[in-house]
């Protein structure tokens, strides 16, 4: 699997960390255009990450932070969600997850190579394992840091709605004690809890727009106090429940138009991927928000400039608060820093 991370030599520090472009040709570095109530708050980190020549990332799904401000970036190496909604079952030959040292962009490791059809998200728990759902394979993975497979909930190609299937399953979040909770997601609209060892304990949700109800939970966290937050995508809404299911409150209405991920930070401020589009340029970025669902900022819009999104699909906040925001469309991630002062 190749997962080095030791000894790391310089890998040509001049090479610009315009990440992701695929076949357009990368723009340089322009201002940002914050909104007004942003300015002075996050910023984007110029030159973050470093990829090496003759590297590039392709659509860029998912980003985890470990507990050494390692960054982990979920890309698919050139698998496409089809137009027809077949997804292809092989495995994809190329290493899909790239490890990043968070303060200084350099490339550490690459692994994941035929693991995965179509990976969706990436968490990473307290002890550093990895957790990965894949849409097409209806299957949920835990390995090690450096990507051993520790755990398989789900049969592989076979799609269910029961305690040992999913339909293509778009996140995980893991709890303090390893049990873990799991969104499914594009075709079951449910969340399920498992033990630490992969049994299945419950689950909640059905299709529709009520309380407890979801259209496509795309992705799912937890905060401290073991409430669980669920993207309820398609309803335009964070839905909150508590450990056991028990539907609490919604976060609806503005600023949500599509609502992609969310992470929850030690200090309980939550952090929002807004998908946003070109027709709706400031409502694309990342939303900064208080534990009752109200906006404290949005920080970028629809773009292709450095600190701007094309496609903002995934968020990861480090432990020193460095925000990490996978751009899926634009194929790359970038890093922003709270400004002193």
């Amino acid at each position: 699997m190749n997962a080095v991370f030791g000894n790391v030599t310089t890998l040509s520090l001049l090479v610009v960390a315009v990440v992701g472009l695929g076949e357009q040709a990368a723009k340089p570095a322009q201002p940002i255009h914050l909104t007004k109530a942003s300015r002075g708050h996050y910023h984007v980190v110029h030159g973050w990450p470093v990829l090496p020549e003759n590297t590039i990332l392709d659509e860029v799904s998912a980003v985890a932070v470990d507990s050494h401000d390692n960054v982990f970036v979920l890309q698919r190496g050139g698998r496409k969600w089809p137009d027809s909604g077949v997804l292809d079952k092989t495995p994809i030959p190329v290493p899909t997850v790239f490890v990043f040292d968070g303060r200084t962009g350099v490339l550490l490791a690459k692994w994941g190579e035929n693991l995965f059809a179509l990976p969706h998200n990436i968490t990473i728990d307290l002890k550093d394992n990895v957790w990965v759902a894949d849409v097409a394979l209806h299957q949920v993975y835990k390995f090690s840091h450096d990507g051993k497979r520790l755990l398989t909930v789900g049969e592989r190609g076979v799609s269910g709605d029961n305690g040992a299937h999913f339909n293509r399953p778009s996140d995980v979040a893991v709890a303090p004690d390893g049990s873990f909770y799991v969104s499914d997601g594009y075709g079951n609209n449910r969340v399920l809890k498992f033990a630490s060892d992969g049994r299945f304990l419950f689950q909640w949700g059905t299709k529709g727009k009520g309380s407890g109800q979801f259209d496509l939970p795309h992705a799912i966290a937890s905060d401290g106090a073991g409430r669980v937050y669920v993207v309820d995508r398609q309803n335009a809404r964070v839905q909150v429940f508590d450990g056991n299911g028990k539907y609490l409150t919604e976060w609806k209405g503005p600023p949500f138009v599509s609502p992609q991920d969310i992470k929850i930070s030690r200090d309980g401020i939550a952090f929002v991927a807004e998908g946003g589009n070109d027709k709706l340029p400031d409502r694309a970025g990342l939303l900064v928000m208080r534990s009752d669902g109200s906006l404290i900022e949005r920080v970028g819009r629809y773009g292709n400039y450095d600190g701007q999104f094309q496609d903002a699909h995934w968020v990861a906040v480090a432990k020193g608060g460095a925000v990490y925001v996978a751009d899926f469309t634009g194929r790359r991630v970038q890093k922003f820093v709270r400004s002193k002062g």
